[in-house]
């Protein structure tokens, strides 16, 4: 796997060394300019709509998985810096992706389909459609808010938007502060292992 991103990270260099006339640059998700902060609250209303319109051909299931990812969205809504939120309203969406296709699917009538029906789908295929550009509007924000990049190791120009050189972490290179010192004048020896 390493190789793999070893061997993509190399051919994105060779991109911004030697553009290509159909290509004009690659970009990445830290290179996109800031989104709004009414974002989420467009992606809630959008998807509150449609999701509102589907339920009038397919039920139960399918209101619950959706009205489920949109209560995560108003949680990232109210919570503004939090990293979980918009995590956790991002992974509901993807996972409503799944679920909105087998519900399509198993439950979309074959025949005898009244107007009503035709438009609850088709509201309901359109709000599939536009998921995959709602998750990439929230895989943006949650960089912005300081989230890492799955491929953040791997490729150094996508992931955190944001420095946190106050983080400490557990393998930091610093030498670890003796807690024990002083112990031999209280008459504490240490054991050898």
């Amino acid at each position: 796997m390493a190789d793999i991103g070893v061997a993509l990270f190399g051919a994105r260099q060779w991109l911004h060394k030697h553009p290509h006339p159909l290509l004009p640059m690659v970009v990445t998700f830290t290179d996109l300019p800031p989104l709004p902060l009414f974002v989420p609250q467009l992606i809630i209303l959008v998807h509150w709509l449609l999701t509102t319109w589907g339920c009038l051909m397919f039920g139960g299931p399918y209101a619950w998985a959706n009205f489920t990812a949109l209560a995560l969205g108003v949680w990232a809504v109210a919570q503004k810096d939090s990293i979980d939120a918009i995590s956790m309203f991002l992974g509901g969406l993807v996972v409503t992706i799944l679920l909105d296709i087998i519900h399509i699917s198993i439950f979309y009538p074959r025949a005898g389909l009244l107007d009503v029906g035709r438009f609850g789908a088709g509201m309901a295929i359109l709000s599939l459609l536009l998921k995959p550009f709602s998750c990439f509007m929230l895989y943006n924000m949650y960089l912005q808010r300081g989230g890492e990049g799955p491929f953040s190791s791997v490729y150094p120009g996508i992931g955190s938007t944001s420095q946190r050189s106050a983080y400490q972490t557990i393998d930091s290179p610093e030498a670890p502060t003796n807690f024990y010192a002083g112990a031999e004048d209280k008459g504490h020896t240490s054991q050898g292992y």
